[in-house]
């Protein structure tokens, strides 16, 4: 079998059985699980198959036209480098590991099979994303995910939270695809193609007419898609849906997107020195922003929302000095530890029992009752914090890295400008990473909340895929940046040894400063009596999660319930944990410029609509009606009155004839 074959067949068998999924789900109820899994499976091992055959070699391409279209020509085309087969083993790996998940978390969800279905197909529109070589037939993979997306964050849909959280996702995200939809076009007009190969044969000929305005167009999509400053505020609030999805969703799929087409297109933003000045000033104020609130959340499943919409700002920073390869491989240690750090707060929901879904603040005694989680999530933390040598360390650096190269001069791919926004940003966020990932170990599992009821083991489909997640999330680091250059472009992907310094000394220096701040508010708040906390029934983990978003409201709202006086993310933050816990008040902004000038417009055309037009529409069926009432009065139904009627129209006429002839 050709390596054509195998790739056509990754994307293929997700769709069909999501297919098959969504017809059997009720007459069948017994193939619903192998129809979630196995396809997934198979399609991690194609995809495997594809890069080995790949092999970092030069990349695979094959095409056919689908319909003539009379101008542009729409083709369905593979182009496999070793970045897309790389990145499809990722995709391939996590949403196997989400499905085995979600059998166990799920289990007595009603329904389950048209959220495995929707998963299924969520991973199909991923790969057909990463394998395209089309940029309409990419376009379809990237609405899809959008539309899954939505359905999925809103399967709690009885809750006007998850409702809520669906509608913001799907709406963002479609307000970032509109000039995205714009700037694709305008690639193709100046290309003559949408073939991604003959958009950058385009592109180093020069042949781009206004290479910043389409530049910035892509970027507003990739802002939606990733979740990057200003339209990141759809990812928090998506945390309403089920945990497996917030996995898939951070991990390797929607938000992975974004990142994944600008190093695809890479050269089209270098292009343009402004526009890689703005996706620098973009990640620099991604990256910090989201720190800042990820240290002020009581939720721990906002807390790691934050952290992927700041980890996806490394990426971005790595894009936006010139280097894709330090970027993807970013990507690829984020999705190990992200899904693992989701996938184990999974298994926290059900151990705390919180009816405030996974308020830190309430959680105690977690280490002995979920140790598999404990374990595996404290290999994850010490990724995402990049202490060496775990595989964050790595990828982070090689960020920290190539920013270096550019403020020193030893790469010219991105202004000097670009190199020190992303360095000193990358910095800074290495000091808040590194304390809200210490804030969440403390509280999660050191916690002085109140005691939860024990709800026996966790299936064992749910623990087994966080071992098999915490081994890449502690090896994939050290091993890839020596390989990863042959399937890449070549740079070097090793740490330096001044920003490898810098980074991980302000890493300790953040984790000790946090731990030590968590013993003064500790000490602290042994002086203050605690009341109780409602603990919540005995259920499987989904069912903790929906009725926790049902009875915690506030979970999803600005601000969430008042935080223990244990937490040191207020201690940390001062008066600016107010605003970072409300995630520095954007939505307030966007509820200003743009939700109430829509609903007053709305307001007006519907005052317009009731009280001028529905006027003229009643005036005008006022005359025939008021003729009809009068015509209707004299239909009395005596006959002496109509032949005494007819008898005087008789006489008028005979009278008015005669008026007329003696007047002839």
């Amino acid at each position: 079998m050709t390596t054509t074959t195998l790739a056509v067949l990754v994307p293929l068998l997700p769709f069909l059985g999501a297919a098959a999924g969504l017809l059997l789900g009720r007459t069948a109820p017994g193939f619903v699980r192998p129809l979630a899994v196995l396809p997934t499976l198979t399609s991690l091992v194609l995809a495997v198959l594809v890069a080995v055959r790949q092999g970092g070699d030069a990349a695979v391409n094959a095409a056919t036209e689908l319909t003539p279209t009379g101008s542009v020509p729409i083709e369905l085309a593979l182009h496999i480098d070793g970045f897309a087969a790389l990145v499809a083993v990722l995709v391939g790996l996590v949403a196997s590991c989400v499905q085995i998940y979600s059998t166990g978390y799920l289990r007595d969800d009603p329904r389950y099979p048209s959220y495995a279905a929707l998963v299924s197909l969520f991973t199909s529109a991923m790969f057909l994303v990463v394998y395209s070589g089309d940029l309409m037939v990419l376009l379809v993979g990237w609405e899809v995910m959008g539309i899954c997306s939505y359905f999925l964050v809103g399967h709690y849909w009885e809750t006007p939270e998850a409702r809520a959280a669906s509608l913001k996702a799907f709406l963002v995200t479609k307000l970032g695809d509109v000039p995205f939809l714009i700037a694709l076009f305008a690639l193709a007009t100046d290309a003559g193609s949408f073939r991604i190969t003959k958009v950058l044969g385009a592109v180093a000929s020069g042949g781009l007419d206004h290479p910043t305005l389409i530049a910035l167009l892509l970027l507003a999509g990739v802002a939606g898609k990733s979740a990057q400053f200003p339209l990141h505020t759809w990812l928090p609030d998506a945390m309403a849906g089920p945990t497996p999805v917030s996995a898939l969703i951070h991990a390797a799929t929607m938000v992975a997107a974004g990142v994944y087409f600008i190093a695809r297109l890479l050269p089209v933003f270098e292009a343009s020195q402004a526009a890689m000045v703005v996706l620098a000033v973009m990640a620099a104020v991604t990256m910090i922003g989201s720190g800042l609130a990820a240290l002020a959340q009581d939720d721990i499943k906002r807390v790691l929302a934050y952290s992927t919409i700041g980890q996806l700002g490394y990426m971005t920073g790595a894009l936006a000095v010139g280097d894709r390869g330090a970027a993807v491989f970013h990507l690829l240690s984020h999705g190990a530890f992200k899904a693992l750090l989701f996938l184990a707060a999974g298994a926290i929901i059900h151990a705390a029992g919180t009816n405030s879904l996974a308020a830190m603040s309430r959680m105690r005694n977690l280490r002995d009752r979920v140790p598999d989680a404990y374990w595996t999530m404290t290999v994850a933390l010490l990724a995402l914090a990049a202490v060496p040598p775990f595989g964050g360390f790595f990828s982070k650096e090689a960020v920290l890295g190539v920013a270096e190269h550019v403020v020193t001069g030893h790469t010219e791919h991105a202004p000097a400008a670009a190199g020190w926004i992303v360095l000193v940003a990358g910095l800074v966020t290495a000091v808040l990473t590194a304390a809200y990932a210490t804030r969440l170990w403390l509280l999660a599992f050191r916690g002085q909340g109140a005691e939860a009821p024990d709800h026996g083991r966790q299936p064992l489909t749910m623990t087994v895929v966080l071992w098999v997640l915490a081994a890449p999330s502690l090896a994939l680091g050290g091993l890839a940046f020596r390989v990863l250059p042959d399937w890449f472009d070549g740079r070097d992907l090793g740490p330096t040894l001044t920003t490898s310094v810098l980074g991980t000394g302000l890493a300790l220096a953040g984790g000790i400063i946090t731990y030590g701040a968590w013993r003064h508010t500790t000490a602290r708040a042994a002086r203050v009596p605690l009341g109780a906390v409602a603990a919540h029934p005995e259920g499987d983990a989904a069912q903790v999660e929906a009725e926790a978003i049902t009875t915690h409201k506030p979970a999803y709202g600005d601000i969430a319930h008042a935080p223990d006086p244990a937490d040191p993310g207020r201690m940390l933050l001062g008066p600016l944990h107010r605003h970072a816990a409300a995630g520095f008040h954007l939505d307030a902004v966007y509820t200003a410029l743009f939700v109430r000038p829509v609903q007053a417009g709305a307001s007006l055309v519907r005052f317009l609509d009731r009280e001028v037009v529905e006027t003229y529409v009643r005036g005008a069926g006022a005359l025939p009606r008021w003729l009809g009432a009068a015509v209707r009065r004299t239909q009395t139904g005596n006959v002496q009155t109509y032949v005494s009627a007819l008898l005087a129209g008789t006489v008028v006429l005979v009278v008015a004839a005669v008026l007329v002839a003696t007047g002839a």
